[in-house]
């Protein structure tokens, strides 16, 4: 007889993966824009977030979400370092030193502990900075479509699924805050990152990243909704303004993309 508690988190652990996979097939079988926006949008954090929401209140959610926008700022160190990077070295210096980079962001972002205005500030600043900076290198196309290798889907599902239950788990123990940040960690573009660059080369892998940073202001628009809504509406409903806001922007994006690219 399985535990309910042990089941539920099984049952959490295997949609999170589900979600994640589809997701990220669908990313890897178009190009750098499609990829970037499908990426940025909220399939690793947002399961995760959902299914704190069955075990704790719209609080704990909100604090989650701010914890999420600190770890969404550290995604801006990673993904500039990485697209500098991967112009001249394989994945394991890029990638190691884009990680690396991340973890040092959010441990002064929470030294900080800065509120969430400033957040804010900084992630409207930030990402249409980064933005400017990659467009040398957003159009980069590898010399020929990438094969898939076997162990791609297994290693990237039993990967979200850890987190997930991991992240659950300790919730109570962490705090909101951590939580939060533990959710969203750079999973989906750490393992593009680590899949693409040894097929297609480090330029063309550097696109799907370069192209993400709007994307990821998405993200972080999309947090911020869920922290400033999510104690007056209640957890689901602030989430799924969250997701909405993502979708909407990355629609967006992609609209205003095909628009500039009519003749």
């Amino acid at each position: 007889m399985i535990d309910p508690w042990l089941g539920l988190l099984l049952l959490k652990m295997a949609v999170a993966a589900a979600i994640v996979v589809s997701c990220s097939l669908l990313a890897e079988r178009s190009g750098p824009l499609l990829a970037a926006m499908i990426a940025t949008l909220p399939i690793s954090a947002g399961p995760v977030l959902a299914f704190l929401a069955l075990d704790h209140d719209a609080a704990f959610i909100s604090a989650s979400a701010l914890g999420s926008m600190n770890s969404n700022l550290g995604n801006a160190c990673l993904s500039l370092v990485y697209v500098l990077l991967a112009q001249r070295f394989g994945t394991v210096v890029s990638l190691g030193a884009g990680l690396v980079t991340w973890v040092a962001a959010i441990v002064v972002l929470r030294e900080l502990a800065l509120p969430f205005p400033a957040i804010l500030a900084l992630t409207i600043i930030i990402f249409p900075a980064l933005h400017g900076i990659f467009r040398p290198y957003l159009a980069a196309r590898p010399a020929k479509p990438p094969g898939r290798l076997w162990y791609v889907l297994p290693l990237r599902a039993t990967t979200v699924a850890t987190l997930t239950g991991v992240v659950t788990t300790l919730s109570a123990t962490v705090g909101p805050t951590w939580s939060g940040v533990l959710a969203a960690v750079p999973l989906v573009l750490s393992s593009l990152i680590a899949i693409l660059q040894p097929r297609i080369g480090g330029p063309a892998s550097a696109a799907v990243i370069a192209n993400s940073a709007l994307g990821l202001l998405g993200f972080g628009l999309g947090l911020a909704t869920v922290h400033a809504t999510a104690p007056t509406i209640g957890s689901w409903a602030a989430l799924g303004l969250g997701l909405l806001v993502c979708i909407v922007w990355n629609l967006g994006l992609m609209a205003l993309a095909r628009r500039r690219a009519t003749p």
